[in-house]
């Protein structure tokens, strides 16, 4: 029979997913959000009062610690962090469950039964996975060690199965043997904190949203795995609900990047380093068609006469914070009565929806910002494509240049537009180490330099 604790358990998990619903648009995710903070808010006091430990004071002295450090946290971080700070935040929610897990495999393994002492072993090893993966990718992205693919020696997609294989292992045979667990349990995280730095250590700038996404997904997943192993239908439940929801992102992803997650997983990522063979294939790039020469005007001539003009903002806009520049030239275009768009590819900057969140930040309309699919049919018919901080997500030899990493990725069409302007730092390759050969053709026209001095400039050239 249902109990009190189970109902309310559902409807608090009906609460989170109507708040992850709202998230899906700008528009009302504030409002999610703000539900299903409450919702978690409600969870955790109904679980603390369900076990009778709610007067505990150790534990709300842990919960306002906690939630100050939050609180701080949010307030101070910047836009350009937020990828960082969710990679982080990932981690904590996976050290947490492994923690967890690790408790109750010492505390009481021998009382478990057999599923309860192997999904405690699991639970523990994708925490751990997902903990250290995620600092890892927290500090590449915050410029703490490479963020380009870092590779050591006889490290590849094989290796890694292998390892992953064997932490299975131990995990199937030490749930059969209630011996010697302490040790076979400290070798299960030490294992599975190995898996997570490789794994993630692999990854480069065009995979990151990918593997963001990807270890949010872990990170659920721990939890519900951790629920089972303690027993508690509600954190089985929401771990679930952020597990199938993260996956389901990730999935996504994988189809912008043209990426098999099977690959991911094993680690053949996308950004493993252009070796001798895909140099040779780049010199075999086929040039892209080019429009016929027209006689050369200046890039704010080319916006004055302008009246469609889509903006493509990139990684490079975030690292220029340039955003607020590019709302200014925004809303100029739009008093002078030009239609304007914002064209967003799902993998832009470091995470899932980083352009979108930078954009919202400075009150970019949501109706304007279109996706992929979307705006590609109508780059032929743009007068102008404004370029803000991007390479790989508009290099039209992700269609030619077999055997280079961007090679079959879905790109945003910008070279199909009767002119192009790049608001670039620099011709550098982006992330792939692909040149992009959109720089080469007629109607682009290039302002090198920080973005957001180069935007800047524009909007005073086109008043």
């Amino acid at each position: 029979m249902i109990g009190t604790y189970e109902i309310v358990s559902i409807v608090l998990s009906i609460l989170i997913l109507a708040g992850i619903k709202l998230m899906s648009s700008p528009k009302t995710a504030v409002l999610g959000n703000r539900i299903g903070a409450m919702a978690m808010l409600a969870a955790v006091i109904m679980v603390l009062t369900y076990n009778g430990i709610i007067d505990v004071p150790l534990l709300w002295l842990a919960i306002f610690v906690g939630g100050v450090t939050g609180y701080i946290m949010a307030m101070r971080v910047k836009m350009i962090q937020m990828p960082q700070m969710v990679a982080l935040l990932n981690g904590l929610g996976g050290g947490a469950s492994a923690l967890v897990a690790l408790v109750e495999i010492f505390e009481r393994y021998k009382q478990m039964t057999l599923f309860g002492r192997l999904t405690g072993q699991l639970a523990l090893a994708v925490g751990a996975v997902t903990f250290s993966g995620s600092l890892i990718a927290a500090a590449k992205l915050d410029r703490r060690i490479s963020q380009r693919p870092i590779i050591l020696k006889n490290h590849g997609h094989i290796s890694n199965t292998v390892l992953l294989l064997i932490i299975l292992l131990i995990i199937t045979a030490s749930a059969a043997n209630i011996s010697g667990m302490g040790f076979i349990t400290i070798i299960t995280a030490f294992l599975a904190l190995a898996y997570g730095v490789l794994f993630a250590i692999r990854v480069g700038g065009a995979d990151m949203p990918i593997t963001i996404s990807l270890l949010n997904s872990f990170s659920g997943l721990a939890g519900a795995i951790c629920g089972f192993t303690i027993e508690d239908p509600l954190l089985v439940t929401v771990g679930a609900i952020v597990g199938a929801s993260g996956l389901i992102l990730t999935q996504i992803m994988c189809g912008a990047m043209n990426r098999s997650l099977v690959d991911i997983l094993s680690g053949s990522q996308l950004n493993s380093g252009i070796n001798k063979k895909e140099a040779t294939a780049q010199e075999r790039v086929i040039d892209v068609e080019k429009p016929p020469a027209t006689a050369k005007k200046s890039p704010a001539e080319i916006l004055k006469t302008a009246e469609k003009v889509v903006i493509v903002p990139g990684y490079g806009m975030a690292i220029a914070q340039a955003q607020s520049q590019v709302k200014a030239l925004y809303d100029t275009l739009e008093s002078q009565g030009k239609e304007v768009k914002f064209a967003i590819h799902p993998v832009a900057g470091r995470m899932p929806g980083h352009m979108n969140v930078l954009l919202a930040e400075v009150d970019v309309p949501y109706e304007k910002l279109c996706e992929m699919d979307a705006i590609n049919p109508e780059f032929a018919e743009t007068d102008v494509v404004l370029v803000v901080g991007a390479c790989d997500v508009i290099n039209p030899a992700a269609n030619t240049a077999e055997g280079t990493p961007i090679y079959g990725m879905p790109v945003l069409e910008v070279d199909k537009a009767k002119s192009v302007i790049v608001c670039n730092l620099d011709t550098k390759p982006g992330y792939s180490g692909v040149d992009n050969s959109l720089y080469e053709l007629p109607h682009v026209h290039l302002l090198l330099g920080n973005a957001a001095d180069t935007v800047k400039e524009l909007i005073e050239s086109i008043k």
